[in-house]
């Protein structure tokens, strides 16, 4: 039998072929084989807002939810602008700093590109 990819999206290895498609059973991503060329030709990874727009070190962004800061009751509210952003590995992906509150830790899915 042949080995299927792995999602690049959340690196399932329960994927399944659909027609020219690759699907994901656990995120619900669809991708084609070239999709998957092309990622392992280029190799870099590309962190998307909550909109999918490719976010870049230096950006500025906007927060979509009220984010409770972990160990505190400061609130990050709806809204607020994050100037200079840099991309870093990890589950949360943006490091930053909020005025008012500090250096945080965000994830890409709770930001949209400012």
């Amino acid at each position: 039998m042949a080995e299927l990819p792995q999602c690049p999206q959340c690196a399932s290895e329960y994927t399944y072929e659909n027609g020219i498609l690759f699907i994901c059973p656990e995120c619900a991503h669809e991708w084609s084989l070239e999709d998957t060329s092309a990622a392992e030709a280029d190799n870099t990874r590309t962190i998307h807002d909550a909109n999918g727009n490719a976010l870049a070190d230096g950006d500025t962004v906007s927060v979509i939810k009220d984010l409770k800061v972990k160990g505190s009751s400061l609130v990050v509210k709806v809204g607020t602008k994050v100037k200079n952003i840099r991309l870093v590995e990890g589950d949360h992906d943006i490091d930053c700093r909020i005025d008012g509150i500090g250096p945080m830790k965000l994830k890409s899915v709770f930001v949209k590109k400012a």
